[in-house]
């Protein structure tokens, strides 16, 4: 399984670096793929709080992948560069949109749900986002959970920042096995939240 993280200017760190971690470690045992990109091809990426990291390749140019993770951040302070931006501008939304039959499933944290939703991809879906921003989500369609991760099949959602991480586990668990997640989550001494809403 081919995962792609897309990263953008404005993006909440740790919305893209907790699930990295997850997969890195499960890429590295031989399980999976994961890989940072850009929308529009490889890119230098600064973060809401100064971090600066590369995106290595572009969104699907190396084929469709099986997966794309959206994070967010900046969203709910309407900030330049962003969720919010990136809803604003449109491109990432129709990208998103176009590629998201094609995936095996596409997630999202935090408010990078709000990008899911521009694209059209929560409307009248079981979906969540950060506490804040529960409400704009629901303004757009979406059956809002209050739960930290919302697994709907092909559209897979977590809450506010470091729900990231236990989407990421879930994930493991879910296409891989509990055993991997487990292994994962003691090596991060990470205790997982198990407050999944799932069919």
């Amino acid at each position: 399984m081919r995962i792609e993280i897309v990263a953008f200017d404005g993006v909440d760190e740790m919305d893209v670096m907790g699930p990295f971690e997850v997969w890195g470690s499960a890429a590295r045992q031989g399980h999976l793929e994961v890989v940072m990109v850009g929308l529009d091809g490889p890119a230098e990426i600064k973060g809401m709080n100064g971090l600066e990291f590369r995106a290595t390749e572009g969104l699907a140019a190396a084929g469709t992948p099986d997966a794309v993770f959206v994070p967010g951040g900046g969203w709910l302070s309407k900030a330049e560069k962003g969720a919010w931006a990136e809803v604003q501008r449109g491109e990432l939304p129709a990208r998103l949109a176009e590629l998201a039959p094609d995936l095996s499933w596409i997630g999202s944290v935090c408010t990078g749900a709000m990008i899911l939703a521009a694209a059209g991809l929560t409307k009248g879906r079981p979906s969540t986002t950060n506490r804040q921003a529960w409400q704009a989500l629901r303004d757009t369609g979406a059956d809002v959970k209050e739960n930290r991760v919302v697994d709907d099949g092909n559209l897979v959602t977590a809450g506010g920042i470091t729900s990231g991480i236990d989407l990421a586990l879930w994930i493991v668990e879910r296409e891989i096995g509990p055993d991997l997640a487990t292994r994962i989550a003691t090596a991060m001494e990470y205790q997982p939240h198990r407050d999944i809403w799932h069919r």
